[in-house]
């Protein structure tokens, strides 16, 4: 199938820019998966950089990347993505988002529009020329809209010469498919 899920097109995009030895963010771990896939990009040389507010995406992202020999390559930070600033240094090459809440989780502790859009403009600062922003926006169910309805707002007020903002959205599925975007900073 040519069109991909909007996770798999996460993936794609951010695997065309990461190269050994860059510096990353999981602006957003959860149960660890986009931090194993972004230490395995990065390789032995490269460092991940990894959020969230909840003690339990820490515990398991922190066993994922054992179990897979590469924590070494993780610092795995307890605080919002908004803080991004005050533990990450500029130059970094890619930033990952999966918005919402922890997968099995507690639906009422997720992901809110004033902390990530506040994470997703530090995050644009932070990135190298031809870096990456990527968002996955889940939404729907019990949680998610109105989240969901400010960043597709703010991506649209976002500076178009320093900046290219793509959205990927299925707009003929149901149920709320997740929507893909990708911020690429152009300039300096």
């Amino acid at each position: 199938m040519l069109l991909k899920n909007s996770l798999h097109i996460s993936h794609d995009m951010v695997s065309k820019v990461v190269q050994p030895g860059d510096a990353v963010v999981d602006a957003t771990m959860g149960n660890g998966n986009d931090t194993l896939f972004l230490a395995k990009l990065v390789g032995a040389e490269g460092k991940v950089y990894g959020f969230d507010v909840q003690q339990l995406a820490l515990d398991n992202t922190r066993k994922r990347l054992e179990d897979a020999g590469v924590s070494d390559r993780a610092e795995l930070i307890l605080d919002g993505h908004q803080n991004i600033d005050k533990y990450v240094p500029a130059g970094i090459k890619a930033v990952m988002f999966n918005l919402g809440y922890l997968p099995k989780g507690d639906h009422n502790i997720g992901t809110r529009a004033e902390t990530t859009i506040a994470a997703i403009e530090k995050s644009m600062q932070l990135l190298s020329k031809e870096g990456i922003v990527m968002i996955v926006v889940y939404y729907g169910g019990d949680s998610g809209f109105e989240e969901k309805n400010a960043v597709m707002e703010y991506f649209k007020t976002i500076d178009c010469k320093k900046y290219s903002v793509l959205v990927q959205d299925f707009v003929n599925q149901i149920n709320c498919p997740p929507i893909a975007v990708c911020i690429e900073k152009m300039e300096d």
